[in-house]
């Protein structure tokens, strides 16, 4: 298989040796063309999920908030009303709150964790390749060269 790819390499290198170098540059133009609308498909699939995944966290904080909403207001009568029997009411309602709010409170905390985990925005995968790219245009291969 490496004999194979070495041959292949010579060929391509002895082809290059055949062209001008008005061919040679629109070749080089045509297919950096081509790593630059690859490089931009991979920012759009980053971009994407991480739209989703702050999304999925801004979801949870909607979801947070629509439960503190429902508990605190039809459940919170319910629960006074039982533990008025054996509190004061005011006791009793102090008590109900801080119940909902804790559950609200750990609610909001799973949200923002999801929220962190999708910024900042970095595009750590199309900086990567990007950085490789460059790496790869300073010191191109041998067998380009030849």
């Amino acid at each position: 298989m490496a004999t194979a790819t070495r041959q292949g390499n010579n060929t391509n290198a002895e082809q290059l040796h055949d062209h001008s170098v008005g061919e040679l540059v629109r070749e080089l133009s045509a297919q950096m063309s081509e790593l630059a609308r690859k490089e931009v498909d991979l920012a759009k699939a980053e971009l994407t999920e991480k739209g989703k995944q702050a999304g999925l966290g801004a979801g949870m904080f909607g979801g947070a908030g629509v439960a503190a909403l429902l508990a605190l207001g039809a459940l919170t009568a319910c629960l006074t009303l039982v533990l008025t029997t054996f509190l004061a009411p005011w006791l009793a309602a102090l008590i109900v709150t801080l119940a909902w709010g804790a559950t609200a409170g750990a609610l909001a905390l799973a949200g923002r964790e999801h929220v962190r985990e999708a910024t900042p925005v970095a595009l750590e995968q199309t900086i990567e390749t990007v950085k490789e790219d460059i790496e790869w245009a300073k010191n191109p291969t041998r067998s380009a060269q030849t």
